[in-house]
């Protein structure tokens, strides 16, 4: 049964999830990163590894969704709440600018009492800047659209029209229901995720897909969320990466479950390089795996070594504080025996002066 999965991943066929399952449990760590590596050469036969220079900003850390998976979120009666004031937006854009920053990835909370005016407010402010924004994750255009009792299409065009450029894909995690009602019931379901991106996709954007795994799902419910993305995927085209992420279980209220090992993160982002064959580029996930792991899963199917991250404070929260600037990222690409490049959001080369 292995043998066959495997002959149909190399003659570049399609393969079901079931079988997905069936390689996840059958085949061992080389298999997968092998049989990857040769869809990654197939798809980049240049030996290009891309990456971007963002900042995340958090613009706040109160939220009515209480996720056992977060460290982050504030409750909103909690005092420690905070909200990023236009000022303080400013000078992290500034910060970004004078690094070579090329976008802002905003997300925060749900929060409770902030109207779509407010978020389209912010909108406008940072496009002052002139730079990308990438920003509000699903289960925050979900909520938007609840708050201001609007339907998700609506509230895409106004923020379209205030500045937004792209959709990050946080808050898939898994894209199951049983699990979802599990860790984060009060979150957009999976369907919601789902016709977020499908809508904005519709409306000309290019948006990410995430997968964050290790935590209650099983392996089937991986292939599930793999097998939604791929299929959204053949209808709108509209995703431009995918970013698998292993669970940090620290200082959350799944804290006694183990954290996801080295080996089985290249294992899944191998899987999902096999599985995704109609999205372009699977990024590494350095900030939570470190920069050594992120750097062998070049070799698993990984060909962008996503973001500098000037600043991140979710994964922060969760204990795991890795830290790389851009020249220490380009010296792992190119001891890795690849060329780094940096790129903007759409995966366009950004063109540097010697």
């Amino acid at each position: 049964m292995l043998t066959g999965i495997i002959e149909k991943i190399e003659a570049g066929k399609r393969i079901t999830p079931e079988e997905g399952v069936l390689l996840a449990e059958q085949a061992d760590l080389y298999q997968l990163g092998f049989l990857a590596d040769g869809i990654k050469r197939r798809l980049h036969p240049e030996p290009v590894i891309t990456y971007v220079i963002d900042r995340n900003i958090n613009y706040t850390d109160i939220c009515i969704s209480a996720c056992k998976f977060c460290a982050f979120f504030k409750a909103p009666e909690d005092p420690a709440g905070s909200l990023l004031s236009l000022e303080e937006l400013g000078k992290k854009i500034e910060e970004t600018k004078a690094l070579g920053g090329t976008q802002v990835l905003l997300q925060g909370g749900l929060h409770p009492d902030l109207s779509l005016e407010y978020y389209e407010e912010m909108l406008r402010f940072i496009k002052n800047f002139a730079i990308h924004i990438h920003g509000f994750s699903p289960p925050e255009i979900c909520h938007f659209a609840q708050l201001s009792r609007l339907s998700i299409r609506a509230v895409l065009e106004r923020l379209i029209q205030a500045g937004l450029d792209s959709i990050p894909g946080g808050g898939a995690e898994i894209l199951s229901d049983r699990v979802r009602q599990e860790t984060a019931p009060r979150k957009c379901s999976a369907d919601q995720w789902l016709e977020v991106m499908a809508e904005a996709h519709g409306l000309g954007m290019r948006t990410t897909a995430t997968m964050m795994f290790g935590h209650i799902e099983t392996m089937a419910e991986r292939f599930e969320h793999l097998e939604r993305i791929r299929s959204l995927q053949d209808t709108t085209k509209g995703f431009t990466a995918f970013i698998p992420w292993p669970f940090q279980p620290t200082n959350t209220v799944l804290s006694h479950l183990p954290t996801a090992t080295g080996m089985e993160y290249l294992k899944m982002v191998a899987l999902s390089r096999i599985y995704l064959d109609n999205i372009a580029n699977i990024q590494a996930s350095w900030v939570t795996q470190g920069p050594k792991i992120a750097q062998v899963s070049l070799f698993f199917g990984a060909n962008d070594f996503g973001s500098t991250m000037i600043e991140e404070n979710v994964v922060a929260a969760a204990g795991v504080e890795f830290r790389l600037s851009e020249q220490e990222i380009r010296h792992l690409v190119t001891s890795a025996g690849f060329e780094p490049r940096q790129r903007i959001m759409d995966y366009t080369l950004v063109e540097r002066t010697p």
